[in-house]
């Protein structure tokens, strides 16, 4: 299944997708990104993945800058779109074309600590378990359906960097994993979750270690 990821930075999601994606039922066809000299362009240009890179100043509108990257996503035949690191609010034209099609990971269990600094937000609250979740992409910031969530146990004293760190090599195990199920198996969306229609019984919570 062809997917476009979208990222604005390193793009370390990104590129755990596309180390997996021999062993998905998905395929990385292309990189989008709001900033053409991001790291993660550097690393698309270097592994031969086609890019589209511009930066939506360069539009006169939202609407201009999301026209143009549809029409680059249809020229790859691009079915699903996986948000990685993508730091710009998806807009209509993107979310009418590709309705539940849009995945986003985001580093706390939703619906706690949305938006920005999600990792300070959880260690300035307290709390002792935090985790990663994938989730559809609807027009709000981080309101979308939940696909997946895994916790991870916050240690004592624990800096906001090496938390960083821990959450990621979650998320790049968990986010291939549900992309993969995404695109391939029947689900359907109710309410705040997607529904497995393979599923006979509820899932579980998974952890993601200490």
């Amino acid at each position: 299944m062809p997917v476009a990821v979208f990222a604005s930075g390193q793009g370390t999601n990104a590129r755990a997708l596309w180390r997996a994606q021999d062993r998905c039922r998905f395929r990385v066809v292309t990189l989008v990104s709001d900033r053409p000299e991001a790291p993660v362009v550097a690393w698309a240009r270097a592994v031969g993945l086609p890019i589209w890179a511009r930066s939506p100043k360069a539009f006169p509108d939202k609407g201009a800058y999301e026209a143009a990257v549809l029409s680059h996503l249809r020229a790859h035949d691009v079915r699903w779109i996986a948000l990685a690191g993508y730091m710009r609010l998806v807009g209509p034209t993107l979310l009418e074309a590709y309705p539940n099609r849009i995945v986003n990971v985001h580093p706390s269990l939703l619906p706690a600590f949305p938006g920005k600094d999600a990792v300070r937000q959880a260690l300035d609250y307290g709390v002792r378990v935090t985790g990663v979740t994938i989730h559809l992409v609807d027009a709000g910031i981080d309101t979308g359906p939940i696909v997946a969530q895994a916790a991870l146990r916050i240690r004592p004293g624990e800096a906001a960097e090496t938390l960083l760190e821990r959450l990621h090599r979650l998320e790049h195990r968990l986010y291939p994993r549900t992309l993969d199920r995404l695109v391939a198996e029947p689900h359907r969306v109710v309410g705040r979750t997607v529904v497995w229609l393979t599923e006979t019984r509820e899932g579980r919570p998974a952890w993601g270690g200490g």
